[in-house]
């Protein structure tokens, strides 16, 4: 009787989690049999495997087979445990060194020719698996991606023959290095192509130097979605972590990752139909949504009355923990979901109330019930509601003006991020209450308006924080050490939509 152990890893969410394989050859009639909550496609690896090691002429065990996946309650699901599977039959019948397999780590499905195939979620189990001493063997299929991490040491190989020759030391494998990639030119939107709206044009610098979220409301071509595209070029570039992340979720979506843009930051623009899956994500096996395709970047809603009111729920939670769960009957998933939302909206059913031609056809019923499928928990959780309203007559044709353009508005987002970043370690729009007390601190004229305003317009304590978030990041802006009385004044001019109720 002989057993062996070989090593890889699973996927859970963008998490890839150590699966030890064991294989155990005994007397008995041949078979194979695979346990540990092995799914379909992992117990059908039995097949594949048995027909690649004797399509290689690999000498495949005439003899009872027991492949265990521990730990046994952990879901394991596609192809990626085929070469492990293999690996293992073939160091328990002595034909590879058991002890030479514990150094390495294995993933990949089989052809039946034996031939290695690309597996989803790879770039998870190199970050997962870099600050272990073991070595990563993976399709070349997946080497790109795996060669994103620079301190992890990956191989890659075309077919099982290939990994038997490296680990019986005939021929090395070569390692897996990040090629010089010609990167996608594609320009980003600038904000100089926005003519006028110079109180949105503000209200997005806010919002990118303190990354707070932001709704903006008008009629069809005030330039809101323009507005929208812009936010990206004016944002810090990602961080190589940062990035990393993004691209590990890309590389669990099933989507595949564009590797000439995965420093990019994400810009995610779902369709107002989609429905709460596809946003928030799930599925079996769960798959991150677009919210979670957006982690580290921007989402953004364009007409956000249209989508599904369940929908929109479904978003509270990640915009105030910056993650998603994920919750079925046998598992539980987490999926990252720290996004930028910025949202797009018209203020009634037609679109054209507020227009300088007064054509609006809507009822103050029918307004009240547009604005009413916002529920009120919903808005508050969005720091900024920002009105766009027509353009003068002949801006458009202007040719005098000479707006800044999104270099000049970075560097200011830039140096207020480095104030709140050296004050306390994070931007301001995610900073706990006890922080809030702490940095947002005000004075007695200052208190006493926001209390003013508080009365008034009937706020909540979460709206309380989000004004004090905000003329921070105000202050910060311009360079103040403390919130003032028009940092204050500024921010009230961002609450559109409360002015609009309070009206009513």
């Amino acid at each position: 009787m002989t057993l062996a152990i070989v090593y890889t890893r699973a996927n859970s969410g963008i998490s890839a989690p150590l699966v030890t394989v064991e294989v155990h050859l005994s007397r008995g009639l041949p078979g194979l049999s695979i346990v540990g909550l092995a799914e379909t496609a992992v117990k059908e690896s039995k097949d594949r495997v048995r027909s690649a090691l004797m399509n290689t002429a690999l000498e495949f065990p005439r003899q009872r087979i027991t492949v265990s996946l521990a730990p046994a309650d952990l879901p394991k699901e596609g192809g990626r445990f085929d070469l492990p599977i293999a690996i293992g039959i073939l160091a328990a019948s002595g034909q590879l060194s058991p002890e030479k397999i514990l150094e390495y780590e294995f993933s990949g499905e089989l052809a039946l020719s034996g031939e290695l195939r690309g597996v989803s979620g790879v770039l998870p189990m190199v970050i997962n698996g870099r600050h272990t001493k073991r070595h990563l063997i993976i399709p070349r299929a997946n080497a790109m991606e795996a060669a994103l991490v620079k301190d992890a040491t990956v191989f890659s190989a075309n077919h099982i023959l290939e990994v038997c020759a490296h680990l019986k030391g005939n021929e090395k494998l070569p390692r897996s290095e990040l090629q010089t990639l010609t990167t996608d030119t594609l320009s980003i939107p600038d904000l100089s192509d926005v003519r006028g709206q110079p109180h949105a044009k503000r209200a997005l610098e806010i919002a990118a130097a303190g990354k707070h979220s932001l709704l903006f409301i008008g009629p069809p071509g005030t330039g809101k979605t323009m507005l929208a595209s812009r936010l990206p070029g004016i944002l810090p570039s990602l961080t190589e972590d940062q990035a990393l992340q993004a691209a590990a979720i890309a590389s669990v979506s099933g989507n595949g990752l564009n590797y000439k843009k995965w420093q990019q930051l994400p810009f995610r623009s779902p369709h107002h139909t989609s429905s709460s899956i596809a946003l928030v994500g799930g599925g079996r096996p769960p798959r991150p949504g677009e919210i979670s395709l957006a982690h580290q970047g921007v989402l953004f809603l364009d007409e956000l009355p249209e989508f599904s009111r369940h929908v929109l729920e479904s978003l509270r939670e990640p915009l105030e923990s910056g993650q998603i769960t994920i919750s079925r009957a046998a598992f539980q998933t987490i999926f990252p979901a720290a996004f930028q939302l910025v949202a797009a909206m018209n203020p009634c059913p037609c679109g054209f109330s507020g227009s300088i031609k007064n054509n609006c056809r809507c009822t103050e019923d029918q307004v009240r019930r547009y604005l009413g499928k916002l529920s009120g928990p919903f808005l508050d959780r969005i720091d900024m509601h920002v009105d766009v309203p027509y353009l003068p007559p002949g801006l458009l044709t202007k040719t005098a003006e000479h707006p800044e353009s999104s270099d000049i508005v970075k560097k200011r987002v830039l140096a207020a991020r480095d104030r709140q970043w050296q004050r306390q370690k994070k931007c301001n729009s995610e900073l706990s209450s006890r922080e809030i007390a702490e940095f947002c601190a005000l004075q007695k004229s200052e208190q006493e308006l926001l209390d003013q305003v508080m009365e008034k317009f009937n706020f909540s304590g979460r709206v309380f924080h989000r004004i004090l978030k905000l003329a921070r990041t105000l202050a910060d802006l311009s360079e103040s050490d403390r919130i003032t009385v028009s940092h204050l004044s500024e921010v009230l001019t961002y609450r559109c939509l409360d002015r609009l109720k309070l009206n009513s």
